[in-house]
């Protein structure tokens, strides 16, 4: 009899690593997954956020849908707060791909779908507050990619002079975090 797959839809929050538990050392003092929820034993987080980002992670015990999503068929979108006021110069290199470090090697970056937002977006606050408008402006942009190399955005943003301060994934294909709450967990039947 084939056994039906876990699915959860999760706001991750900021300082957990996208794992549930680990046995290194080293990590013994940091936050996992496995805080939020009693996850069934086989459970993987569909593409990881790292431990200073936050926002919308799936976890599944299905391995081809891990696949698909993982796949760069499946646009992932984020919100950025960056460091300083964003020039129009700097979001048109973002679209047309500027190069990174990756795996000791330059990368270029695909094209992709970035703008400017014209409000700050209606977020949770965070735990560990990021500086504030007296250390200068700060601005937000959503950047959607259908590839994920580790850090990808913040590299990004570094690359053309605005690092980023805050950086929270809001949508998967077409889940959305919507209203989450930082540390909710939603058992979904599928995602698509």
């Amino acid at each position: 009899m084939l056994q039906k797959s876990s699915n959860f839809i999760i706001y991750k929050p900021y300082g957990f690593l996208s794992q549930f538990k680990s046995n290194d050392s080293k990590q013994q003092k940091k936050r996992f997954l496995g805080e939020l929820h009693d996850f069934p034993e086989n459970i993987m987080a569909i593409g990881r956020l790292d431990e200073k980002s936050e926002g919308l992670l799936l976890l599944t015990t299905d391995g081809k849908i891990s696949d698909y999503i993982n796949s760069q068929k499946v646009d992932k979108e984020y919100y950025a707060q960056v460091d300083g006021d964003i020039t129009v110069e700097a979001i048109e290199q973002l679209k047309s791909g500027v190069e990174i470090g990756f795996e000791g090697r330059k990368y270029k970056t695909k094209s992709c779908n970035v703008f400017k937002l014209s409000d700050v977006p209606s977020l949770p606050v965070r735990s560990k507050k990021i500086r504030d408008e007296r250390h200068g402006p700060t601005s937000w942009i959503s950047v959607t990619l259908n590839e994920g190399k580790f850090r990808q955005v913040r590299k990004m943003t570094s690359a053309v002079g605005y690092p980023t301060l805050r950086l929270v994934r809001v949508r998967v294909g077409n889940i959305h975090l919507n209203n989450m709450q930082v540390g909710d967990v939603v058992e979904v039947n599928k995602f698509f």
